[in-house]
């Protein structure tokens, strides 16, 4: 069983999608329909005749979510079900790639997203489905595409000035290098990983640091490509303190950089061509539904848990937990109030966005449920035999409103929100080719503001970005600092690159001069020791600011609950 946190209960799927959107492909080929003869890893000579087709299939834009995730693909029963995926990783689901290969097409491919449901032939796997959306996409969205170089980002292992510190290996045979964390929760003393290799090629160093994403030194899914030069097999350790712990080790403390650095080796971020999928041309609307789709492929019963006993909490429980793995979900000593908000994706520290009886804060419960066997995803994500995680919101929504006999209805009403405002813009205009994207800024050695400031240990890059995108992504990329939703008030027009470095609100909390004031009910800006709260960060770095004001935002109103569950 995995425990999760209440905040993250329902977003399990990593936790960056996008590190930085595809560039443009530098190889070209003749363009072809989508389909098993375009794959970049296997072509094939399967006749168009031959193509495995669905039987029937639902696309759709997908309805908005408070934190987006994808959630596919998987196979249940006769469905293939792909949620809340963007163009980007349909191809790449498809083609069975990384998203990060897939390059050119419009702007919108790694923005806009799509859910997909689609009947299936019995016995169909999941490597025959990706074929089958191949040919979707050609029919649904017009996607011609061809295989080809992409420029996708990557760490390449290189080295430093002077002569590498390495001691050759008396090893007859290429060994291991063997990853060790040393840490203890709640301790005094910062954790560290180390790398023990005995009998290593630079090649293994480098898929090494690649396979552990180097604990927040490289970008998440950001492939290390040794380019050392170096033959020949060596014995050597490698030791650093993760970059999250770095202001706790102090004068200590030893980044990935300065580990590698003392063995004359280094990492560079650099754009080079990998073989992927190259996007010729695509529509963004996907054409219509057949009009008796539902005669053909019934709508699914709404996700149900099998059986569910509900219990108040263990008054002496004072902190809660949120366990779920295979069918079984099992929660303890949370509020009724924080179930509905994450039920009905609130916001759970947001208590504008509810109007609900005082009780429900205060009155806590478990639930332990059991899925039926039907909700239970084959091939989810690499998993299998286990829930779905974009379906237990609705599980858990329709659970509680059945066993609390819950009424209610949504209106819209004025609430607390952040405003972001122009002050003096400092934003680059975008190229309009890039493809619009946001997430973690690439590191790179010495480049980037947090090799120098250790407590800036937040950032968040944007390419071809509108200013209204850019706000409502600030709730997703720091819910520490927003509890309320943003929206767009700057009047700026236009697509936009930036990237910002900020410091997590639990490095700001405890107020500090030259910074600017927060907004009424948010964290404090900081600091003397050299942390900047993000409200500051998007004064300096942006040339924007931040402002606390009312605006109407849709509410859930609960008109009738009952205080205690029915029977179980």
């Amino acid at each position: 069983m995995r425990a999760l946190t209440v905040l993250s209960l329902f977003t399990v799927v990593a936790a960056q999608l996008f590190a930085q959107a595809p560039s443009p492909a530098t190889a070209s080929s003749q363009p072809v329909t989508a389909h098993p003869a375009n794959s970049a890893a296997s072509p094939s000579t399967t006749p168009a005749s031959a193509i495995p087709k669905f039987e029937a299939a639902d696309v759709r834009f997908t309805a908005p979510y408070r934190v987006p995730f994808y959630s596919g693909a998987f196979l249940s029963g006769d469905r293939f079900i792909i949620r809340q995926a963007t163009m980007a990783h349909l191809v790449s689901t498809a083609w069975n790639l990384n998203p990060h290969f897939v390059g050119d097409g419009p702007s919108w491919i790694a923005w806009d997203r799509y859910d997909i449901m689609a009947k299936v032939p019995p016995g169909t796997t999941l490597d025959t489905a990706r074929i089958m959306l191949q040919d979707l996409l050609a029919e649904r969205f017009k996607l011609v595409v061809h295989p080809g170089d992409v420029q996708v980002p990557a760490y390449l292992l290189t080295m430093a000035n002077g002569k590498p510190t390495l001691k050759p290996s008396t090893a007859a045979e290429e060994g291991s290098c063997k990853p060790q964390y040393s840490g203890q929760p709640g301790s005094n003393i910062p954790p560290t990983w180390s790398l023990e290799c005995r009998g290593a090629s630079m090649a293994m160093l480098a898929n090494s640091i690649g396979a552990m994403d180097s604990r927040d030194y490289v970008a998440y899914n950001t492939p290390v490509m040794d380019t050392t030069g170096l033959k020949g097999l060596y014995d050597f350790d490698l030791k650093w303190t993760p970059k999250f712990f770095l202001a706790q080790a102090g004068s200590g403390g030893v980044s990935l950089y300065q580990a590698l650095e003392a063995l004359g080796l280094d990492l560079e971020l650099k754009f080079t061509p990998r073989p992927g999928i190259v996007i010729d041309s695509v529509i963004r609307e996907p054409t219509a539904n057949a009009p008796d789709l539902a005669s053909i492929m019934p709508p699914l019963p709404s996700p149900q848990f099998d059986v569910a006993t509900i219990k108040p909490s263990d008054p002496n429980v004072r902190r809660g937990d949120v366990r779920y793995g295979g069918n079984e979900i099992n929660i303890q000593g949370i509020p009724l109030k924080t179930l509905i908000k994450i039920a009905w994706d609130l916001d759970p520290r947001n208590d504008d966005t509810l109007v609900a009886p005082k009780w429900l804060d205060s009155d806590k419960i478990d639930i332990h449920a059991k899925a039926s066997q039907s909700e239970i995803g084959n091939n989810t994500m690499g998993r299998t035999n286990t829930v779905n995680p974009d379906a237990l919101m609705p599980m858990l929504r329709d659970l509680l409103i059945d066993r609390f006999q819950i009424k209610y209805h949504m209106e819209e009403r004025p609430i607390d929100a952040y405003a972001l405002l122009a002050d003096h813009p400092k934003l680059t205009p975008a190229d309009p080719k890039e493809h619009t994207a946001c997430g973690t800024a690439l590191s790179d050695n010495g480049k980037d503001p947090s090799q120098t400031n250790i407590m800036l240990d937040s950032n968040q890059s944007c390419w071809n970005t509108t200013m209204d995108q850019f706000a409502g992504q600030l709730h997703r990329i720091a819910p520490d600092y927003f509890f309320y939703p943003v929206v767009d008030d700057t009047g700026i027009k236009g697509a936009w690159d930036f990237t910002l470095y900020w410091s997590s609100a639990r490095l700001t909390q405890n107020g500090g001069p030259g910074t600017q004031a927060a907004p009424e009910g948010a964290p404090a800006a900081l600091d003397p020791n050299g942390a900047i709260s993000l409200f500051d960060a998007i004064r300096k770095q942006l040339g924007l600011k931040i402002e606390k004001q009312k605006h109407t935002e849709p509410v859930l109103v609960i008109d009738q609950i009952s205080e205690k569950p029915t029977e179980n």
